[in-house]
């Protein structure tokens, strides 16, 4: 079982009457202590972002200090280690501080010096570990732009509300079509939570047969049901300390919204057949490609429980809304699809391309996605046909009449060309070879933006 991040310090001596007397001198000054005997198992218990400090005795049966320290700080060589010695172990502890010892107090020493020792280790901590998060959110955002893929202002602003939200506790309801990528944006919330080392479960609740559905969320006890022969840990308590994702959330019953809401609201879970409450800490991520509202005023959803979830709405457009963010995404899952199957890359042709912008993407990004694996593979690619779907064909195929070919080739030309880092519009006009105001031009006329444009620019 890990340490609880309460613990402020993990108290080892083997000596009792000691080990009582620096305890109660910790706690009378507030700090939240854990005292143990021996230092063997510690290091299993411990996590990289444990908020605390370790005192220890050097000269201790089984583990020692030392080996103690060593063991801690191949774990986490940033955690603090104070160390007690005896008054003849001064040399022990000075080769303890140049293996990386916080400090050493030798006995006897005063009260004050421990506590004073404590509170500079523990002020220490927090800023590595701040620091560390820091770090790891900056990483972590930019590694968002490699999973949502886009330069879109809708793809900007949906990677901006995941950094703001994923930071929250809240619980966050997606809103998508079939195909958006609403599991992708929900394990991205989790990934950049604090929740990041629990567990990450996801449900979809349109897949799951009524008789089932309740038992595999809730769980059950023995004896619950007719063949139910064993306890059954559900979902959401599997998911506790972590994130559960919970998509299409329409599908579920009336009966069933009335144990997510007060889930939602009490943070409790009480499995079939059982009378024990059990505590959870979970963030819920639920998903839907349906108005909620709309099946809430039909009396299809439970309007009490699409409040509850539409705290924080997040909204990922579809692909027909993301103009040349199409031809990006194409190619990136192309690349992808060509290495893993060890062939060449292949590069989109102008024709292709303007098909590419042209086609609605009724299934979304991952209509595009096998698309693009069908295009690595050198296979014929044909987008779905549909009333609302002109654009449609093979991609070897090309526009209709000369003008509205050139018009299409412009199209593609400058929107494959916004795919490619550039830091300034100057840059973009140049490398298409005309003018800003030229291009300013095309851009509104084709419906094409540019994400990087700076005010020297206008």
């Amino acid at each position: 079982m890990s340490i609880d991040n309460q613990i402020q310090v993990v108290l080892i001596d083997d000596d009792p009457h000691l080990r009582q007397a620096l305890c109660q001198t910790l706690d009378l000054a507030g700090l939240k202590v854990l005292p143990l005997g021996e230092a063997s198992g510690l290091t299993a218990r411990l996590t990289r972002d444990w908020p605390g400090v370790v005192v220890s005795d050097i000269r201790m049966p089984g583990m020692d200090g030392l080996e103690l320290l060593a063991e801690l700080h191949g774990q986490d060589p940033d955690l603090p280690v104070l160390l007690i010695t005896g008054h003849g172990d001064v040399p022990l502890a000075v080769q303890a501080m140049r293996a990386g010892a916080y400090d050493f107090l030798e006995k006897p020493f005063a009260s004050d010096a421990l506590l004073d020792s404590v509170r500079r280790a523990l002020a220490l901590r927090r800023l590595v570990l701040d620091n560390r998060s820091l770090r790891l959110a900056l990483s972590d955002r930019q590694q968002l732009s490699t999973r949502l893929v886009g330069h879109s202002p809708q793809m900007l602003r949906l990677r901006e509300q995941i950094g703001a939200l994923a930071a929250t506790k809240a619980d966050v309801l997606i809103l998508g079509e079939t195909g958006a990528g609403k599991e992708v944006v929900a394990r991205a919330l989790h990934d950049l939570s604090s929740r990041r080392s629990g567990p990450f479960v996801a449900i979809n609740a349109g897949a799951l047969a009524e008789s089932v559905v309740e038992s595999e969320l809730f769980g059950h006890e023995p004896g619950a049901f007719t063949g139910a022969q064993k306890r059954r840990i559900g979902k959401f308590e599997f998911a506790n300390g972590g994130t559960l994702f919970l998509d299409e959330i329409e599908s579920m019953s009336l009966d069933v919204q009335v144990k997510l809401l007060r889930l939602l609201q009490e943070r409790v879970v009480e499995r079939l057949g059982g009378n024990q409450l059990i505590a959870l800490d979970i963030r819920i991520i639920a998903a839907t490609k349906e108005d909620l509202r709309q099946a809430a005023d039909q009396g299809r959803f439970r309007a009490d429980l699409y409040y509850r979830l539409n705290v924080a709405p997040l909204r990922i457009p579809p692909l027909r809304e993301r103009g040349e963010d199409a031809l990006m995404l194409f190619q990136h899952f192309a690349d992808e699809a060509s290495s893993r199957h060890g062939l060449p890359l292949h590069e989109l042709q102008p024709g292709q391309r303007a098909l590419l912008l042209r086609h609605s993407w009724p299934g979304n990004v991952r209509e595009l996605q096998n698309a693009a694996e069908r295009f690595a593979l050198g296979l014929e690619l044909a987008l779905d046909s549909t009333p609302d779907n002109p654009a449609s064909g093979a991609l070897t195929s090309t526009p209709g009449g000369l003008s509205e070919q050139v018009e299409q080739f412009e199209k593609s030309l400058i929107a494959a060309e916004l795919t490619r880092p550039h830091s300034s519009m100057r840059s973009l006009a140049e490398a298409l070879g005309v003018p800003r105001k030229t291009l300013h031009d095309k851009l509104r006329k084709h419906g094409l933006n540019f994400a990087n444009q700076s005010a020297d620019d206008e």
